[in-house]
């Protein structure tokens, strides 16, 4: 339950940090009445999907990105833990480390790539 407890503010402040990103999406320009009502009367149902896709890009990369820190984070943890029990084998450790992140990130550089083709291609 300890271990649940910890991770709770993390997982928070990843929510927070995603939802502030995310808030963009839903601004508004001001604009004069009369071009409110002529905007309003050109909305198509194509406009309306352009939000639909920065939303789902905006989530896509924002899941990825919390999810390779979580990744990340623990791997490091990990191997630091290996390192301490066996200090001989720091240089496989390390580069098994090494490799694994590489790994992760280039997983969020994907997400990163499918968002924008989603924004831009669909």
């Amino acid at each position: 339950m300890k271990n649940v407890m910890k991770k709770i503010p993390a997982i928070l402040m990843m929510a927070m940090i995603l939802f502030t990103l995310s808030a963009p999406v839903y601004a508004e320009e001001t604009t004069t009445v009369a071009a409110q009502t002529a905007e309003t009367e050109q909305i198509t149902d194509t406009e309306d999907a352009t939000g639909d896709k920065a939303l789902g890009a905006a989530i896509a990369v924002g899941l990825a990105a919390a999810a390779g820190a979580v990744g990340m984070g623990i791997a490091i943890a990990k191997s630091s833990e290996g390192i301490a029990r066996q200090p001989e084998a720091e240089g496989k450790i390390r580069t098994n480390l090494m490799l694994g992140l590489v790994f992760i990130e280039t997983a969020i550089i994907y997400a990163l790539i499918v968002a924008i083709l989603i924004i831009f291609v669909l």
